[in-house]
């Protein structure tokens, strides 16, 4: 299968990528082309089972397919399994009801639409959404919704949203809040902007955007789960897609790394070339042994995933070591390269804004330190030691 991939990333992805990173009707236009050729090839949805619509094989399979589909940001969506539409189908498939799966579901994984996730607040801190302000009130057998998001990724252009509201305040901090399916054309929806991220500000599936809520209302039945689910089925979704953000990074930490070890043995400095400088030599080594951790950690928590185990810590540890590492290697890559490395020329630069975003979605890296920190510490508080499996 990985195979299969890197042929279809060979001849279509990455002569590709200049084109699909103009963003403009043209780029359209060439994307519809490659996802009907992926289709075509059976190498669709790669991340979900056969019985919600994809080819997938589990996470430990995915994984290693990813180190081929994440060496360039537009393949996750050649595949259809491009965040956030991912986590998206994931929670749907395991918490939506027979009529949501229909109108939502088969869709979303047949790439007919686009969706995005809805939970970040401006005015609170995202990496604590026991404070989320955006509430849903029950108004007869309607769901009425007020509130004020932002870096709702996609949403420009997508068909739905699924947000995150607090449906009961009075309730425990984990049961104060719920998700509620929201169609993008319910009149009160407001796209307000695409927010610019390092000057970029995307267009469609690239677009980070500022959202509103006045008065919107959606039957009870768009509700996930039960009123009060929504932490639960977040953590089901965040943690998944953490693992799902990793994995993609391999691949581009391995693809930075080609292009600075082929760099470093092309480009000539005072006499000799930059391979055989000490500085390179260290960053090609310790690039070396950083990727290879990394992709063992992910490995060993796809596995455990596979079996059952919903790996919150090992999560948590490759989320905030793999950010680091993507960082630094981009970084590394693009000293090499010198001026270069800073023009779209290569796929570095697109790859450094990217790295750096990475610290921060999906939980920070001091918050998953955090939760690493104090699993370990219970234990010993416990009684125990902690066991590295």
């Amino acid at each position: 299968m990985r195979a299969r991939y890197r042929a279809f990333m060979e001849e279509h992805v990455y002569p590709s990528e200049a084109k699909l990173g103009r963003e403009d009707e043209a780029a359209e236009a060439l994307l519809e082309d490659l996802r009907a050729r992926a289709r075509g090839e059976d190498l669709w949805a790669p991340h979900l089972p056969p019985e919600a619509g994809g080819t997938g094989q589990g996470f430990l399979a995915y994984a290693h397919l990813n180190e081929e589909i994440g060496r360039s940001e537009w393949a996750q969506l050649v595949f259809g399994c491009q965040a956030p539409d991912a986590g998206n189908g994931e929670i749907l498939h395991l918490f939506g009801t027979a009529e949501q799966k229909e109108r939502w579901l088969r869709p979303l994984v047949a790439g007919e639409i686009r969706s995005f996730f809805s939970m970040t607040e401006p005015e609170v801190s995202g990496s604590d959404p026991t404070t989320l302000q955006t509430r849903a009130v029950l108004d007869g057998d309607e769901w009425v919704i007020d509130g004020h998001k932002w870096f709702s990724s996609g949403a420009e252009g997508a068909t739905f949203g699924i947000v995150m509201a607090v449906t009961d305040p009075d309730a425990d901090s984990h049961r104060r809040a719920s998700q509620i399916i929201v169609p993008a054309e319910t009149s009160g929806v407001e796209i307000v902007r695409p927010v610019s991220v390092f000057g970029h500000e995307g267009r469609g599936w690239t677009t980070h955007c500022e959202v509103r809520y006045t008065g919107v209302r959606v039957p009870l039945a768009n509700v996930l789960g039960e009123p009060g689910d929504g932490f639960r089925i977040a953590q089901k979704r965040l943690g998944p897609g953490r693992i799902h953000h990793v994995m993609r990074w391999l691949g581009q930490m391995q693809r930075a790394f080609e292009l600075m070890c082929s760099r470093a043995l092309e480009r000539e400095a005072f006499g000799s070339r930059l391979a055989e400088k000490q500085t390179i030599q260290n960053w090609i080594a310790d690039s070396a042994a950083e990727i290879q951790a990394c992709r063992l950690l992910t490995l060993d928590a796809a596995h455990k995933i596979d079996q059952g185990d919903e790996a919150r810590v090992e999560i948590s540890v490759i989320k905030f070591y793999a950010a680091r590492v993507l960082s630094e290697v981009v970084d590394r890559a693009i000293q090499v390269h010198g001026a270069l490395g800073l023009t779209d020329d290569t796929p570095l630069a697109r790859m450094y804004v990217n790295a750096r975003g990475a610290r921060i979605y999906d939980g920070p890296d001091e918050v998953h330190r955090m939760v690493v920190s104090r699993r370990i510490l219970k234990e010993f508080e416990d009684g125990g030691t902690w066991q590295f499996r």
